[in-house]
């Protein structure tokens, strides 16, 4: 193995590997996890054009015997669910950019529960389907993303975020999704042609007072709660789900966004 690449699988594993022992994820348990990431990559990331994948040549890519890449094959993949934190996420956002639930200030209005838009059971409607609307309200209450008046209106507490709480599910999902798309991301450029990298930035200091870094994480979350607020409206309003856009557009089906992530660590003096 290539030391580079050794030293950067070192790199990533690290705070991957405290994660799963601080939650209980044995050796074994991740190993397991490993090979059938390993057979399904090699399965449908590798394919040979015009050809079938092969057991064969798939316990040649990973090492692993055929014996066992059968095994892993035949492994019906768990389907994904559709989870309280990616519901959230669409009703806060929608709320926050859809002028249906804006007061005239352009700020998510106050909304009654139910009734014609603008009502908190139309923005449920329209942003998580056929989800029962007091089951959505009482986990956004739960995680302390909205409040009841005293003459029971519904309003958005934070006009930009959905916290999951305790939900360690939704809390999971995150981290695997979050940390999947920036790894795509370093995936991709490593062997992109010059002119068609993607965005990857980062700015980090190491000897900064205490101090320093609480003024730096408070700047630093509203200015990227503003900029996320920018991207998210002007994708808003090209997504054929969520904006109109014009029947003219081509067919393709595209996934693009920008992720912000914070950097804080204490150093040994």
């Amino acid at each position: 193995m290539n030391t580079a690449i050794k030293s950067a699988i070192t790199c990533l594993l690290r705070p991957l590997v405290r994660i799963m022992l601080r939650h209980g994820v044995s050796y074994g348990e991740f190993a397991e996890i490993t090979r059938e990431v390993y057979v399904a990559s090699a399965d449908k990331d590798f394919p040979v054009s015009g050809r079938k994948q092969s057991v064969s040549r798939i316990a040649l890519l990973t090492g692993l015997n055929r014996k066992e890449v059968a095994r892993l094959r035949q492994q019906e993949e768990s389907p994904a669910g559709q989870s309280s934190y990616n519901r959230g996420v669409r009703i806060i956002s929608g709320w926050s950019r859809d002028s249906e639930f804006q007061d005239s200030s352009g700020k998510p209005a106050a909304l009654t529960a139910d009734g014609p838009a603008p009502s908190f059971a139309e923005l449920v409607k329209k942003y998580s389907g056929d989800i029962p609307v007091r089951a959505v309200l009482d986990e956004l209450l739960r995680v302390g993303a909205v409040r009841l008046d005293t003459k029971g209106s519904i309003h958005l507490k934070n006009d930009s975020a959905y916290v999951p709480g305790n939900d360690k599910d939704a809390q999971f999902q995150i981290l695997g999704a979050s940390v999947a798309d920036l790894l795509d991301n370093l995936d991709h450029n490593l062997d992109a042609e010059e002119g068609m990298t993607r965005l990857q930035l980062t700015t980090a200091y190491n000897n900064l007072s205490r101090s320093a870094v609480e003024n730096f994480r408070s700047m630093s979350h509203e200015d990227a709660r503003a900029f996320l607020k920018k991207m998210d409206r002007w994708l808003a309003a090209h997504d054929r789900d969520a904006g109109d856009v014009p029947s003219n557009e081509d067919e393709s089906r595209m996934r693009a966004g920008i992720g912000i992530y914070y950097i804080e660590q204490e150093m040994e003096k």
